[in-house]
Order: structure tokens, then C-alpha cells, then sequence
């Protein structure tokens, strides 16, 4: 089964699943496994434990990898430093990068290091930033990444996300449209099973898939990819007919 799911406009529905998620004690066999179920796209978290307290990744982990997998390498920066990150990441030879506009003094410059050098571009929000501080940057962006919880907490149990998720999601959707724009909505952070189908609904391209979708303990990876498939239907067929999800 192919990681591809189609909307009325021909767009896609990506699932990709987070890196940090895996096993780190296997990590290349469970990297294979996840290219055999069918997943085209893996999200790699870069994290300095400054801007967000985890360091589960560090760059020579990801470019040895990056030469072992045939996986697009979809990287989400949070970091302060990002241009040092952008450079060896670049340098590495990853798919596509988001960095945080919190971070970000010189936001501009660093989409256009990204998309100089061939590589998808994006600008990653915590929960509460607005949708307007990318005004004069989404049309540079590839990609606009929602966190939906604050980032580094996933570990903590109990943890869900923002109770304006999809209300942002939607609004974000309609920011881009109103501006005539391709770029695609990724959605990060507790995008669990039973939230997948409002995600879609309310306007989400790309689910970084985690410990409570495709790497839910309580099934296999390939079960969980079926599932999350499934749920991904029931949120198109809402969405081509003008659903936009829960609030």
C-alpha cells in the first residue's frame, strides 16, 4: 500500500513517521521495516536541548542514516542556532527543513539558504504563535509545520493536543488559500489515531506520526499504518465534502 492519499485537487496526505519514536537500540532494521510497509517520508527532530528540552538526535547519527535509506529526510529544526544546523544539514543532503520562527532572527534569509541549495523549505509555529507573523514568509515556505503541543513535552503521559488544534489548522488552510498559495500544512505533535481523521478534515497535508499513531505499543507498525490509513480516508472523504473537522 502506497503512503498516498489524494484529495479532489490531486494534493497528498503524507504520513511520516518521527524519527525519535523508533527504537534506538535497532534503529536501521526499524528504518528498513518502515520502508517496506510502504512510508515514503521520515521526520527527523534536531533538537538542541536549548530551545526545547530533549537532545535524542545529534547530526552524524543523521547523516549516517541519511546514506542507509532511501526515505525522504523531512527535518524539523528546533534549535537557536539554526543557520549552523541548516548549513550541515544541507551539507548531509536531507529532503526537505523547518525551523521555528521563535528562533528565527533572520527568517527570510534562512528559507532562501534552504531553497538555494535545492531543498524544501519550511517555517515550523509553536501552538500559540499566530498564524501573521509568517505573512511576508509563506510565500517563500514549502511548508507551514503547527506544532500542537509545546515542543519537547511528547514524553510527558497524559500530554494532548492544544485545545485550538484544529481551529488553527483550519485557519492556517485559509491563510494560505487566501493568498493563492501550494504550501502544505504539516501537523506535529500527539497526532493521535483517534484525532487523524479531524486532522485531515480541518486542513492537514502531513502527520508526523508517533508514539500514539504508528508507533502505538499496542499494535505492529504495519497495523498502526493501516489504521492510520483508514482514518485518513474518513478525514478526506470530510474534507472534499466540506467537513472541517471537530473545534
Amino acid at each position: 500500500m502506497e503512503n498516498n492519499f489524494l484529495l479532489k485537487n490531486g494534493s497528498e496526505i503524507v504520513i511520516s513517521p518521527s524519527l525519535i519514536c523508533a527504537d534506538f537500540c535497532n534503529l536501521l532494521d526499524q528504518i528498513k521495516e518502515i520502508e517496506k510497509i510502504g512510508v515514503t517520508s521520515l521526520h527527523v527532530d534536531l533538537i538542541d536541548g536549548h530551545f526545547s528540552p530533549s537532545m535524542p538526535l545529534g547530526l552524524t547519527v543523521i547523516e549516517q542514516l541519511r546514506s542507509k535509506s532511501s526515505l525522504d529526510f523531512d527535518v524539523h529544526i528546533m534549535a537557536e542556532d539554526n543557520e549552523f544546523f541548516i548549513k550541515e544539514l544541507i551539507n548531509i543532503g536531507v529532503q526537505s527543513i523547518t525551523f521555528h520562527y521563535e528562533a528565527a532572527l533572520h527568517g527570510e534569509r534562512m528559507l532562501r539558504l534552504i531553497k538555494a541549495a535545492g531543498i524544501k523549505a519550511g517555517i515550523a509555529l509553536n501552538p500559540a504563535t499566530p498564524l501573521q507573523v509568517m505573512h511576508y514568509l509563506l510565500e517563500s515556505c514549502d511548508y507551514v509545520l503547527l506544532m500542537l503541543i509545546s515542543p519537547g513535552y511528547a514524553g510527558h503521559k497524559g500530554e494532548t493536543m492544544v485545545p485550538y488544534a484544529l481551529r488553527k489548522i483550519r485557519e492556517c488552510r485559509e491563510y494560505i488559500e487566501k493568498q493563492g498559495l501550494q504550501s502544505k500544512i504539516i501537523v506535529d505533535g500527539r497526532v493521535s489515531l483517534n484525532v487523524i481523521a479531524d486532522v485531515v478534515a480541518a486542513g492537514a497535508d502531513c502527520l508526523v506520526a508517533g508514539s500514539t499513531s504508528f508507533f502505538w505499543k499496542g499494535a505492529s507498525l504495519r497495523d498502526n499504518f493501516t489504521q492510520m490509513n483508514k482514518e485518513i480516508q474518513l478525514g478526506l472523504a470530510a474534507r472534499n465534502h466540506g467537513g472541517g473537522g471537530g473545534k
